[in-house]
């Protein structure tokens, strides 16, 4: 008390504190030693500390207080002008500017009735703050009813912060309701009566609903969804979320449309040590755009349990739908808004398992697809494996100095004779390879040799009437190179440059294929990791007859303190030595003794700053056949740009050229240049740009469009976002997003949710809100 401190009152306020021992049957004591007073408290409770400028009563039955009264039990702390304590019934009874603080949450009011240690009574006329999310209020009464639950009565609910400088100052967002039950232990607030306010206007009546206390998980509705896109027309869909247990949830949520009918969607997550999934389902009666049932089914789950052999690794990933329109209808539910349309079409039916100890290897793995048509794109189906066993040796020391290792392989490829005419087959094959690395600090030099025998047996026969196959065929190569080092200075930095040439080698002889099927093979990618490779396939139908000399060189700018990469740009170029003659079905053999050369170049020379650059370019036509520039700048948290050039010319790979420009973004407006207002301790009330443009240079033409606005206020944070996606040809979903996040209460979307978008188009972009420091 401020008073305790004036001189001329010490000796009064010494004298009161002596009395009141006396009176309430107290030692007595020092006035340093014993700064309080100190009441008998119940049989189960904590001392009662209590103090003011006049205490008065009876010793062990009642106490007065007057004037700066204050009374304190363990964690909780009860000030008032006049005050009165009944010991033996361990009741409080306070009024004129009263105020309780308990474990950091404060109320304040008029009059005050509270069983101390039961926590149990009640408090009008309150303002209340609570200590974990700094929510606060105004309430007619609240009754507690026990340490942990009390009922705010016509009471108000907010996280917005008050202005003291604004003697007109009203909250942005409020909530507003007959009865709100907080529930510290479950961290859980329900509403009765509730209306939800923004900018003085109501915008949703809510006749019963929860919302945290924390940042705890729990049960209860979550706010609606309410949406339109061109594919479905207007939805509402309400979820419900069931927190089962700490590593256990499920999510319920019914959602009606316009267009179509009522669909349901369920999830269901387990989290345990040894084992992890989700399950996911969706089923829509009589889909009236379809005239059909829809349903989707998804299982993921990985396993780790032990055996008498060892531990095996169980992992299963399923995914089935009901029809082939599935993926243009409902293209956003459970799929990557970057994710390519043919790998939405193609579905996994996977589960393997497998063991590992020491040197061995083993697993065993069933993969059935399901492929989703489109009559004006069909797709060629993978084939079906059903099974596939594997075995792979890698020991760790063989001595020497050599590595090795061998891989068995048996897989039974099944086809979809709707698309594929090909015979199924019963394939094996074993690789074996041995290495002797040379390294020094100033190079390595790697010969391998490696053999690679396979077997088909085939269910019909081939055109040549062979029901079978074999090809044996070993590989020779012979990898090296050099690291030279300098220290340089550049622009005022100190750097390690580097240069490091590098030469490989590799020779396969020729072996006719054009007999054999294709099943898992593909020809890879011409990039700076596949041109230092023994093979120009990737799988196991196709080896390549190569004899080929691979030139290189790559040098760095490293930091000479931390050792980060500043810089870096590379070269490469194949040299061939004869006619390649193996090709994939209906494919030319590459037959150039010269490659296309290989650029690339890479900057980061702050953390800011960063440029990725790509170069496939032709010297007989001297015009680059592939080129990707890519370039992005975060010079703090939520300020991000980033810009890509890609170009792809027909090739063995690419059967349509495209040429692309992507930009995207996210940016404060009003702050193009500075900084002025990043960190936790930035202005609030910030607008923002977001979005993300693809375009097609060759049609002339926007492909994907997300552009969006989004506000950040002291307690509330709004997103708008326009989305148009190109599902496919001549087909696109457009959809308008609107969202209100209520800072530590909940979201309203008006649409799906728009953080989904922003992160999975924007790169490297950041959700406002997130740097916020902790109550």
């Amino acid at each position: 008390m401020s008073s305790l401190s004036t001189p001329s009152l010490a000796p009064k306020v010494a004298c009161l504190r002596l009395l009141a021992a006396a009176l309430l049957g107290l030692p007595l004591a020092s006035q340093a030693q014993a700064p309080r007073a100190a009441a008998p408290a119940p049989a189960k409770g904590l001392p009662v500390y209590v103090s003011g400028d006049r205490i008065t009563g009876q010793s062990d039955i009642e106490a007065t207080i007057e004037g700066h009264a204050e009374l304190q039990r363990g964690d909780t702390t009860i000030r008032a002008d006049r005050m009165t304590y009944d010991v033996p019934a361990d009741r409080a009874r306070a009024e004129g500017n009263v105020s309780v603080l308990r474990e950091g949450n404060l109320y304040q009011g008029t009059l005050l009735d509270l069983q101390v240690d039961a926590y149990s009574g009640f408090f009008t006329d309150v303002n209340y703050r609570l200590h974990e999310t700094q929510a606060h209020g105004e309430s007619s009464r609240v009754d507690f009813i026990d340490r942990d639950r009390s009922v705010v009565h016509q009471g108000t609910y907010t996280t917005c912060q008050r202005d003291e400088d604004d003697a007109h100052w009203r909250p942005d967002w409020i909530l507003r309701a007959d009865a709100l039950h907080l529930d510290q232990a479950e961290d859980v607030g329900r509403a009765e009566g509730g209306v939800l306010e923004f900018k003085g206007v109501p915008i949703l009546p809510l006749p019963g609903i929860s919302f945290p206390l924390s940042d705890r998980r729990k049960s209860g509705l979550l706010p609606p969804t309410i949406g339109m896109d061109s594919l479905s027309g207007l939805q509402y869909t309400q979820p419900y979320y069931w927190n089962i247990a700490p590593n256990r949830d499920a999510t319920i949520a019914p959602t009606l449309m316009a267009r179509r009918g009522v669909a349901l969607d369920g999830s269901f997550r387990y989290l345990e040590p040894s084992y992890s999934g989700e399950l996911s389902a969706s089923y829509m009666p009589n889909d009236k755009l379809r005239e059909r049932d829809r349903w989707s089914l998804g299982i993921k789950h990985d396993d780790l349990f032990a055996s008498p052999v060892g531990d095996l690794r169980l992992a299963v990933n399923l995914r089935r739908v009901s029809d082939d329109n599935y993926w243009r209808d409902f293209p956003l539910r459970g799929e990557s808004y970057y994710t390519d349309t043919t790998a939405q079409r193609l579905l996994p039916g996977d589960a393997r398992l497998s063991w590992a100890r020491g040197d061995h290897a083993v697993s065993v793995r069933t993969l059935k697809w399901q492929t989703l048509q489109d009559v004006s794109a069909p797709i060629t189906p993978p084939y079906d494996m059903a099974p596939q066993l594997d075995w792979q040796w890698r020991p760790q020391e063989i001595g020497g100095g050599l590595d090795m290792s061998v891989q068995t392989n048996y897989t039974h490829f099944i086809a979809d004779r709707d698309y594929i005419h090909q015979p199924n087959t019963q394939r094996s094959f074993m690789v074996a390879q041995v290495s002797r690395p040379f390294l020094a600090p100033a190079g390595f030099i790697t010969p391998r040799l490696q053999l690679h025998a396979t077997h088909y047996s085939f269910d019909t026969p081939l055109t040549s009437g062979q029901r079978s196959a074999s090809r044996t065929l070993p590989t020779f190569s012979l990898d090296s190179g050099l690291v030279f080092e300098r220290d340089t200075r550049l622009l005022g930095r100190s750097l390690t440059q580097t240069l490091e040439p590098r030469a490989f080698y590799t020779y396969t002889p020729y072996r006719d294929q054009s007999m054999l099927p294709v099943y898992d093979t593909a020809l890879q990618d011409f990039n700076f990791a596949s041109i230092y490779t023994e093979n120009s396939f990737s799988g196991n139908d196709r080896i390549a007859d190569n004899n080929l000399l691979t030139l290189g060189v790559t040098s760095r700018l490293l930091d000479a303190d931390t050792g980060a990469e500043a810089a870096r740009f590379a070269i490469a170029q194949r040299l061939r030595n004869s006619d390649q003659r193996v090709a994939m079905p209906g494919a030319l053999a590459a037959r150039e003794r010269v490659s296309d050369v290989l650029l690339g170049a890479g900057l980061n020379w702050t953390p800011q700053w960063g440029m990725d650059a790509f170069v496939q370019y032709n010297p007989k036509t001297r015009k680059s056949e592939r080129s990707t520039l890519a370039a992005r700048y975060t010079p703090s948290k939520y300020r991000t740009v980033s810009a890509a050039y890609r170009m792809n010319k027909i090739s063995d790979l690419i059967t349509e050229p495209n040429e692309q420009l992507d930009v995207a973004w996210q940016w404060p407006i009003g702050d193009l240049w500075g900084d002025r207002r990043s960190g936790p301790t930035r202005e609030a009330g910030r607008w923002f740009s977001v979005g993300r443009l693809n375009y097609s240079l060759l049609e002339h033409k926007l492909v994907d469009t997300v552009v969006g606005l989004e506000y950040e206020s002291c307690c509330w944070i709004g997103r708008v976002v326009l989305e148009r996606l190109q599902r496919a040809d001549q087909a696109s979903n457009t959809r308008i997003l609107v969202q209100l996040e209520f800072s530590g209460f909940s979201r309203l979307s008006l649409g799906s949710n728009p953080l989904d978008s922003l992160r999975q188009h924007i790169p490297n972009y950041q959700t406002l809100g997130a740097d916020r420091p902790a109550p």
